[in-house]
């Protein structure tokens, strides 16, 4: 594992984007393992998901979206805080932000020190950084649930916060007429997961029963393919379930035996490679992840702040 670039430093090409409509007036746009988004319509507005990492990476999104409607953002959505999802939010124009109440937090607190470490180890999805005026910031917060009326016969929109998970804020979309899940980083459809702020426990356990308790028959997970069916958006479930009790399991034995966190990254590593190791960012994020699990196992509960800094020592350390 000697000598890999650092994180998706070396990712230089080009994803194929793909609009899907998933149901009347519901979009998702996905890319080969990039960031997930999507749109949902209502009667006289829309409801954005998701912001992706510059204006000028939303925008060519928008530019997709109005080739099937020219609806206003009303409201735009952000499942938690990291900086590939947020930071494009001022090219939506929408009238309300909506997010967790601890994503709120987690950007006061970590905002300026993730945008700096996502563009070093994500540049290629920061198009024209430049275009990004600061921070951003949600204009509405909720705890638990916050139910947007789409208007007409379209039902609602139901914003839902599953739990502790990917971060402590995450949060899920939920069309209940259309049995349409957009599920944020919270479930990866074929694709690495990111844990380097997670609760990782909480994640494997409740939390992702709850978000199966939906009984959702098409899923859209923060990255990979559409899940269309229960059975495959059981599977999109499991799979994520399953990386991370993997992670727990090995990463807990090198702790319990007195071993250290390059011999947990390399066991794990073992572990994970054969079925995941071909999805899209596995190496990028699996030093990474793993520093985090280490942390929560010692006692760690709240995520130690990724730096630029940070993310270097851990990538020096595991991946060399």
């Amino acid at each position: 594992m000697a000598g890999k670039p650092f994180a998706s430093s070396a990712d230089i090409s080009a994803k194929q984007q793909t609009l899907e409509v998933l149901a009347e007036g519901v979009y998702a746009l996905t890319a080969e393992g990039d960031p997930n988004v999507g749109a949902i319509e209502g009667e006289d507005f829309l409801v954005c998901f998701e912001a992706l990492a510059t204006p000028t990476a939303a925008r060519d999104w928008l530019a997709e979206l109005r080739k099937h409607t020219d609806k206003p953002v009303k409201y735009l959505v952000l499942s938690h805080y990291h900086a590939v999802r947020v930071l494009g939010a001022s090219a939506f124009d929408a009238e309300v932000i909506v997010a967790h109440e601890n994503t709120r937090r987690l950007i006061a607190e970590r905002g300026e020190q993730d945008w700096a470490s996502e563009f070093g180890r994500m540049p290629r999805l920061f198009k024209d950084p430049g275009s990004i005026p600061g921070l951003t910031w949600p204009t509405a917060t909720f705890t638990d649930r916050f139910t947007i009326d789409l208007g007409g016969d379209r039902g609602d929109l139901v914003l839902q916060y599953c739990g502790l998970g990917h971060t402590a804020g995450d949060i899920v979309a939920w069309l209940p007429l259309q049995k349409i899940l957009f599920a944020g980083d919270l479930v990866e459809a074929q694709a690495a997961l990111y844990t380097g702020d997670a609760f990782h426990r909480d994640w494997a356990a409740a939390t992702l029963d709850n978000v199966a308790s939906f009984g959702a028959e098409q899923l859209v997970g923060g990255r990979g393919a559409v899940a269309r069916g229960a059975e495959a958006v059981s599977a999109a479930i499991e799979q994520t379930r399953g990386f991370l009790t993997t992670m727990i399991e090995h990463v807990g034995a090198v702790q319990e035996r007195g071993g250290t966190l390059k011999e947990a990254f390399e066991a794990t590593h073992t572990a994970l490679a054969p079925k995941f190791g071909h999805w899209p960012i596995f190496e990028h994020c699996l030093p990474f992840d793993v520093a985090r699990l280490w942390d929560e196992l010692s006692g760690t509960d709240w995520p130690v702040i990724w730096t630029a800094e940070r993310d270097r020592q851990v990538w020096d350390l595991l991946q060399t």
